[in-house]
């Protein structure tokens, strides 16, 4: 497993796709944060709901965790080197289980690149437009490691997609259009079903405090089901599906 695990991290770090995600997560956090912070008036930057979303913003990073995390399997399959990768370890569940380990550290490490960004820029903004720090420390430390998990285990929940779908463009076009539109309209339409869905759950997790959100621990939970759920089934679809 180690062996298998120190190959995966190999892949994910050489993979110039991931790189570029890399810069585009960074680019995206900055790009929110600062337009955040300059289009809110004084007072509202003051209230605790706004300045929540100003050093929560890191959670941006979860989608594009999901998709290394999907192009991370998907990419193997699409080149066809999912066939020697199965030879050197016929033991296919193997795997798929160190794909979803190692991309949930990539997650997390990225997760804390782009939540370090926005802490350090939101705290910039703060004190350029010279508003006081309403949020405690307990609320910006549990914003802090939320958002970071969340990347993480976003990231661990696009190998699972990915290897149910397996197809690279319809996992990429699939995860896109579950969170940015499908989720959007159901949790403004039927919020007591979309709190349950993954991207509320992960905003719940990253320490957003909404009515229509379910409390952090909750969140937490329900990712991590989804996480296991899909993981699951892309290890029993893997086991049975020929890859040729």
């Amino acid at each position: 497993m180690r062996a298998q695990m120190r190959s995966e991290f190999v892949k994910l770090r050489s993979t110039r796709t991931n790189l570029g995600l890399l810069a585009g997560m960074v680019g995206l956090v900055l790009l929110i944060v600062v337009v955040t912070g300059a289009a809110v008036t004084h007072a509202e930057l003051m209230k605790d709901e706004h300045q929540r979303a100003l050093f929560g913003l890191g959670l941006a990073g979860g989608f594009i965790a999901a998709l290394i995390g999907v192009m991370s399997i998907c990419s193997e399959f699409r080149h066809g080197t999912i066939r020697p990768t199965f030879i050197f370890t016929p033991m296919r569940d193997r795997v798929v289980t160190a794909k979803v380990l190692s991309s949930f550290t990539v997650g997390a490490l990225f997760g804390a690149i782009t939540e370090g960004l926005a802490f350090a820029v939101g705290f910039l903004i703060l004190s350029l437009r010279g508003v006081d720090l309403v949020l405690s420390t307990r609320e910006l430390v549990l914003i802090g490691v939320g958002s970071i998990v969340v990347a993480a285990l976003m990231a661990a929940l696009g190998v699972g997609v990915g290897g149910v779908l397996r197809n690279q463009v319809l996992a990429v076009i699939g995860v896109v259009v579950w969170f940015m539109v499908v989720e959007n309209i159901v949790i403004s339409v039927w919020p007591a079903v979309g709190k349950f869905f993954p991207l509320a759950a992960a905003d719940a997790l990253g320490g957003m405090n909404s009515d229509q959100l379910l409390h952090a621990p909750q969140g937490g939970l329900v990712l991590f089901g989804y996480v296991l759920a899909f993981s699951v089934a892309a290890i029993a679809l893997t086991r049975r599906r020929d890859v040729n």
